[in-house]
């Protein structure tokens, strides 16, 4: 595929969203950008929400995680399901039961200053980490089909990368997201689907042989009962992961926030996951056919998130693959960053800097700068990952979650579980020293116990972190 068809496939696409930000952004207020004045269709945000779910780390990685760990990706979404039946029952009755705009205010109420502050902080952690794993990989995939042709550095393409998000977003945010987010969905669900039927009809497989294909093949094998992906360890660590990375992340629950009500809200969340499996299962359905079609064409790549750009890259399946792929990566990474820019900004204006209800031309002018401080920030860590990173990003990416989401998973599991009070002054310390410490205990579980931790590390964090607040508790409290 030629530079110039990439090019203007990328133009016309950031043209059509920043035309949907000219509709949806007129207004500038802190309300609109923070919670998209409560006023977004449930079905809108829950359509949305699968882009931003899956993001270009399920569009590359998942499909070439296929041949290491087959179908067993499987049974972390089946947890997902489980996780997000907690966010829709539990978590979300009360968000919307306290008329939260950050999610964290809750921990301030319960426990104290402390407390709501280390939350605050460890969402930043990581969304800027999970932020910059999507997006190093459009920016990775840009440089491979355009950049390098023409001589352009990588840090260059991360800037253009990180620009192209904060143009549409700084004006209005989450109202523009809700929308955005629905186009972009679209777009990165046909980009599958059409890749599926591009390559199956280059195989000469109608759909009936396709899902035959792909049941018969070596990768199809979903569940698993010994080792590191045995079923409970995975299930567990899914169900876990939804409800930290989903229902503990203002990202997420800030398009929950915005809907009318909480019963929209509820309904968006259960369409939403039962989808969800279907979507994940057609791209590692995905993963299986482009193996095969790989193995079958001689198509070498280096490691197994460069597996479909190199095939398309190949040129074996014509320009119009190309052209879905690129529109479909685009869609996927952009669906998630923006949404995680604009979180980013609303947590740390609300939750680190004091936001109040209040839209003064003061707090419109910080809030813009914020939003550029983060973009910026983007950028480092981007360039950062890209000098140590080797593994698969979505394997990356679950293990950081790991670490970074764990201690949140602590605090509210005892501010929900318990009545306790606790000395909040001491809160940072346990929450900052749990991820070492299971981090410690992880690298040493093989020798002690004959066990090794993979993406249920989430799990003991948070389960450490409980225990550390336990320590710290005093009388007990209205709760």
């Amino acid at each position: 595929m030629t530079t110039t068809v990439i090019l203007t496939t990328i133009f016309s696409y950031f043209l059509l969203l920043i035309l949907v930000s000219f509709f949806t952004g007129k207004s500038d207020s802190n309300d609109s950008f923070f919670l998209g004045d409560k006023k977004s269709p449930w079905y809108i945000v829950a359509f949305g929400m699968i882009g931003a779910s899956l993001s270009g780390v399920t569009f590359i990685s998942v499909p070439g995680w296929v041949e290491s760990s087959q179908f067993s990706y499987m049974q972390m979404v089946f947890g997902y399901l489980a996780g997000y039946l907690v966010i829709a029952t539990v978590l979300m009755p009360l968000y919307y039961l306290l008329n939260l705009t950050s999610i964290y205010t809750y921990l301030k109420d319960r426990f104290g200053n402390s407390s709501y502050k280390t939350a605050a902080s460890f969402f930043l952690l990581s969304r800027v980490i999970g932020a910059s794993f999507r997006l190093y990989l459009v920016a990775n995939v840009l440089q491979l089909f355009v950049c390098d042709s023409l001589d352009i550095p990588f840090w260059q393409t991360v800037l253009i990368t990180i620009l192209l998000v904060w143009v549409y977003t700084f004006r209005s945010g989450i109202k523009t997201i809700i929308w955005t987010d629905t186009l972009q969905t679209l777009f990165m669900l046909l980009a599958v689907g059409m890749s599926v039927y591009l390559i199956s009809e280059d195989m000469n497989l109608s759909f009936t042989s396709f899902i035959s294909t792909v049941k018969d093949s070596e990768y199809s094998q979903i569940f698993f009962w010994e080792g590191k992906n045995h079923f409970v360890k995975q299930f567990l660590a899914g169900m876990f992961m939804a409800i930290v990375m989903t229902g503990l992340d203002q990202d997420m629950m800030q398009k929950n926030l915005s809907c009318k009500n909480i019963k929209e809200a509820q309904k968006n969340m259960l369409w939403f996951s039962v989808v969800l499996v279907f979507v994940n299962l057609l791209f590692l359905s995905l993963g299986a056919l482009l193996y095969i079609y790989a193995n079958k064409n001689g198509i070498v790549f280096d490691k197994a998130d460069d597996l479909f750009p190199t095939v398309v890259n190949s040129g074996t399946l014509g320009v119009s693959v190309a052209v879905i792929f690129i529109l479909g990566l685009i869609a996927a990474a952009y669906s998630s960053a923006d949404s995680a820019l604009t979180s980013l900004t609303t947590s740390f204006c609300v939750d680190i800097l004091g936001f109040d209800s209040s839209d003064s031309r003061k707090q419109v002018k910080t809030r813009k700068m914020v939003h550029l401080g983060f973009s910026l920030l983007l950028f480092a860590v981007i360039l950062l990952f890209k000098l140590k990173n080797d593994d698969s990003v979505v394997s990356s990416l679950f293990k950081a979650a790991g670490y970074t989401y764990g201690p949140l998973l602590g605090l509210y599991a005892f501010g929900m579980a318990t009545k306790w009070k606790i000395k909040d002054v001491y809160v940072p310390i346990i929450c900052v020293l749990s991820p070492f410490l299971t981090y410690y205990i992880a690298d040493n579980s093989l020798d002690w116990f004959n066990y090794e931790f993979g993406f249920e590390l989430l799990i003991l964090n948070g389960a450490i972190t409980f225990i550390g607040l336990d320590s710290l508790r005093e009388e007990e409290c209205n709760w």
